[in-house]
């Protein structure tokens, strides 16, 4: 069941983003709040899409040059293929995190359904890409 949790929270996150995209006045009562409201929930996904956007880079850079303890440079090869498709699937949920940032700000119900959808189709599709690669690799060790 672990393996498929992302890709049924991104099948809910595409379905939620449907939810609030048919009705409207659910979304409306999200997005139009008090004030203050909008302005925490805009500072706490903008705060998320920095962090979203920091964890992407870290994971799709190369890996950081490390002095052993006799002094010299050990070097990191290139990232594995799951750490770039979690890097992706990090990169993505910032620009969501940035859409949903956007919703709150202008008071406008299409960034968050915008923010949803980007967010369930990226965890669903990366999910899908990490089973296909797992089940590749156990494949090949079998041989």
């Amino acid at each position: 069941m672990r393996r498929y949790g992302p890709l049924l929270v991104g099948v809910a996150l595409v379905a939620l983003g449907s939810i609030l995209g048919a009705n409207s006045q659910l979304a409306e009562s999200i997005v139009r709040g008090p004030a203050v409201v909008r302005a925490a929930l805009t500072g706490a996904m903008a705060i998320a899409g920095i962090w979203f956007l920091g964890l992407a880079v870290s994971r799709l850079g190369g890996g950081e040059d490390d002095e052993t303890a006799d002094g010299a440079v050990e070097r990191h090869g290139p990232r594995s293929f799951a750490d770039m498709i979690r890097g992706i699937r990090l990169a993505f949920l910032a620009v969501a995190a940035f859409a949903a940032a956007s919703a709150f700000l202008l008071g406008s119900v299409l960034p968050l359904v915008v923010a949803l959808v980007i967010a369930g189709v990226d965890v669903a599709e990366t999910a899908i890409l990490l089973l296909v690669a797992r089940r590749q690799r156990t494949d090949e060790h079998d041989r």
